[in-house]
Order: C-alpha cells, then sequence, then structure tokens
C-alpha cells in the first residue's frame, strides 16, 4: 500500500514539475512514507527522519514531507513538537496536504502547473506513471480498500489508517485504463481486507464482480489482488474467479497463529480448522494454486506448545510463503494495553528462526516440483544481464535470453529450483 502511495505522490509531483533527485542534498522536497506495524519499521522511520535535520539546517528552503501510518489520521501536533524541521505531515494515502502547501507557499511556480495542482486536489484521475517506471514497469499496484475496520488485537492498521473505505468503482476502473495504456500488463488490486471491497456501500460491487470489470479492460492480462481474510474469503468470490483467467491463481490468506486459543486473543474471528477448510477449498477449485500466509510468533502468552501448533499447522497447510514476524506491541492496541508481553526477545527469535528453517524446506519441497515442467512468465525486467519475472503462483524466475523481454509473457521450462527461486530458459529457444 505505501508503494502505491508513493508511486501515486511521485507522478503528482512530476506533474507539477518536479523530478526525481538522486542527491538528498541537491532535492528541493523529501518525502519520507513510513509504516509502524512493527516496532522495528517505527524505529528506522524516526532514524532516516532525524538524520534529515542536518539537510533542513544546510538548505532551509528544502520541503520535509512526512507520510504514512507515522503520522497516521489524527492531531499532528504532537509530531510537530518532536520533529519541528517537518514542513507537512500527511495521512496514509494522502496527497493532498503535500500539494496543498506546494501550492499556497508559491513553490509552484506556472499557471498551467497552478492549475494542475487544482486539479490533482480534486481528484482529476489523470494517473501518470512517474517517469523512473514509464517504459520500465509492467505490473502496478491499485488500491481499492483503504484503512480497515477490523480491529485484531494487535494490529495498529485501523488507528494509523483510518477506517474502511472502498474507493469507488468507476475511479478504480478509470486508473485501470490509464495504466493499460501506459504499458502496464497486471495490476494487483490492494486493501487491508480486500475481499470487503464495497461492503460499506450497497451500490458499489463486490469484489468479484469489480474483478469480473477489471477482467475485460484491454491490455491488463494478469489480476492479482490481496491481502486477503479468512472471515471473507466467500466460496461466491471463489467461483466467480474460476471463470476468470486473467486472475492469477495465487492467494494471500494470513493465518497469524496455528492455535485457536492465540487466534481469540488475537481477535482474528476463526480457528485452524476453519481456515484449513478454506485452504481446501481454494486448492479444490484451483489444483495448481499458491498459497501464502503471515505468522506472528511470540504473541502475548503463546505458550511453546501453543507455538508447536503453528508449526504443524505448516507443516499441514504447507504454504508457498510464510510472513513471519516477532510480535511487537503498538501503542494504543488492545494487546498492547491489556496483554502482558510475557515472551522474552530470545524466544521471540528462537521461534522466527524455527518458522523460517520449516517454511524453506516447504517450499524447496514445493518448487522442486517444478523442475523439468513448463509454465508461462510475465517478465518484468532485468537483474545483472538476467531477465526476471513471475509465474501465475507468483514464483520468482530468472531467465538468460538474447530477446527484448519485457512485458512479455512466454513459455519456460524450469531448469534449476530454489526455495526463493528458479531458473528457466525460454521455451521457443530451445
Amino acid at each position: 500500500m505505501n508503494v502505491a502511495d508513493s508511486t501515486r505522490l511521485s507522478s503528482a509531483l512530476e506533474q507539477l514539475g518536479y523530478s526525481p533527485s538522486k542527491k538528498i542534498e541537491e532535492t528541493d522536497v523529501i518525502v519520507l512514507n513510513t509504516c509502524v506495524v512493527r516496532q522495528s519499521a517505527e524505529d528506522k522511520a524516526v532514524g532516516r527522519l532525524s538524520s534529515l535535520k542536518r539537510v533542513k539546517d544546510q538548505k532551509p528552503q528544502t520541503v520535509i514531507c512526512l507520510m504514512g501510518c507515522m503520522v497516521g489520521m489524527g492531531e499532528y501536533s504532537q509530531l510537530k513538537k518532536r520533529f519541528p524541521y517537518v514542513d507537512v505531515f500527511s495521512a496514509p494515502s494522502d496527497i493532498s496536504r503535500l500539494v496543498s502547501f506546494l501550492l499556497e507557499t508559491e513553490k509552484v511556480k506556472t499557471n498551467e502547473k497552478r492549475e494542475m495542482a487544482q486539479s490533482i486536489l480534486e481528484k482529476d484521475d489523470n494517473f501518470i506513471l512517474p517517469e523512473d517506471m514509464r517504459g520500465n514497469t509492467v505490473a502496478a499496484f491499485v488500491p481499492i480498500v483503504l484503512g480497515c475496520s477490523h480491529a485484531c488485537s494487535y494490529c495498529v492498521i485501523p488507528l494509523r489508517r483510518g477506517n474502511e473505505i472502498s474507493r469507488p468503482p468507476e475511479e478504480i476502473l478509470s486508473e485501470i485504463h490509464l495504466l493499460a495504456k501506459q504499458g502496464i500488463k497486471e495490476v494487483t488490486l490492494l486493501g487491508q481486507i480486500v475481499d470487503r471491497y464495497g461492503r460499506e456501500n450497497p451500490a458499489y460491487p463486490t469484489l468479484g464482480e469489480l474483478i469480473c470489470q477489471v477482467h475485460q479492460i484491454d491490455g491488463i492480462e494478469r489480476i492479482r489482488f490481496l491481502t486477503s481474510h479468512p472471515n471473507w474469503m466467500t466460496d461466491e468470490l471463489l467461483d466467480t474467479l474460476t471463470e476468470l483467467p486473467k486472475v492469477m491463481p495465487h492467494f494471500e490468506l494470513p493465518i497469524q497463529a496455528g492455535d485457536d486459543e492465540v487466534l481469540h486473543q488475537m481477535r482474528r474471528g476463526y480457528s485452524v480448522e476453519k481456515y484449513i477448510n478454506i485452504v481446501e477449498k481454494i486448492r479444490a477449485r484451483f489444483p495448481l494454486s499458491s498459497i501464502a500466509t503471515d505468522l506472528i510468533v511470540g504473541f502475548p502468552g503463546e505458550t511453546a506448545e501453543q507455538f508447536n501448533h503453528s508449526l504443524q499447522m505448516l507443516e499441514h497447510v504447507k504454504p508457498d510463503m510464510t510472513h513471519v514476524a516477532r510480535y511487537s506491541p503498538r501503542p494504543g492496541t488492545y494487546s498492547a494495553i491489556h496483554l502482558a508481553n510475557t515472551v522474552s526477545e530470545e524466544e521471540k527469535w528462537q521461534r522466527f528462526r524455527a518458522v523460517e528453517e520449516l517454511q524453506e524446506k516447504i517450499t524447496s519441497a514445493i518448487n522442486q516440483k517444478y523442475l523439468g515442467k513448463k509454465t508461462t512468465v510475465l517478465f518484468e525486467g532485468q537483474k545483472k544481464e538476467r531477465w526476471f519475472g513471475r509465474t501465475p503462483t507468483n514464483k520468482l524466475i530468472f531467465s538468460d535470453s538474447s530477446q527484448p523481454l519485457l512485458g512479455k509473457i512466454k513459455e519456460v521450462k524450469i531448469t534449476w529450483s530454489g526455495p526463493w527461486s528458479m531458473i528457466a530458459e525460454i521455451a521457443a529457444e530451445k
């Protein structure tokens, strides 16, 4: 979501006459877009922001904007006291505060650019990819649900991003049409709980209905969506997706814990059995699908036995990827206020590494099944002269080829398989 927000703000700044700068000392506008979902992320953001004070001292006219979840949705006065050298505080997904500041302080010079700024503030949908993405990018993130209204006991997102709001479908479709015209082949629809799209507005389509409309847009060849929630991954949605070949068979379905008591304390609203049942439904409809999940270790009160239940769950489900995090209390959340942080940091790290080791074994075994098989890849770019892209199941593939492959969907044959990436040869070049 932060990548999508940064892309949109970069687009707005470039339309106002700004261009990317590689040297921070020569920059006119600096935007630090932040995440605070874990303490380590917030600490990193604070450290980076503190380092910018030197830049401001040396060049006072530099505009510094702090954006994202560190700012949140509320009163900014405390942040201003803490960081007085910051000029603009922007809530997540809010590009208007910086644009307004640049307009009001006459940092936008020409009448043409000032009219563009007004157009952006009025939510004009003229979304142009930033300069460094044009002709170099074939996949894009498109937010469709902003905020979250499902208050898990550990999660700060509802406090920082606000209540769940679905973007108007016509706005989303217009943006994707524009992206397709600019060479985007794959879109990923984003939401904290993406499956809940449109539920707060009876006039809006469901997620499945919206994806059907995206499916009809010329130029878009692949559609993904994330993140899902077990309570909202319905049979209706899955049945709809089976009829849409552009939808990639990869599902981001967090479980967070493999023990029912821990899930209850997390206020997730489902059981391990229900989660496994949904995974089975997905695999019944999409036999060649992949599943990624999220897992928190060291949640308050989590015993060694309860953690072992999480390992057993992973052994049973065998997800293609587990995004594992060590629990850290976030200010204002239920778990930070009411639950004692009982698991030591040492134990959290041990559990973290145990999950990583298990997941590497699981993923290695899954990826070995690709060896010698053919699949399709949308190539997204080059790294060290080797082309890379993703399979429908979101596997990272590298290929050597003299062809210009950017934006091409090619059939490949897997020649080497590792846990986190694979190597393939282009089938047509054999």
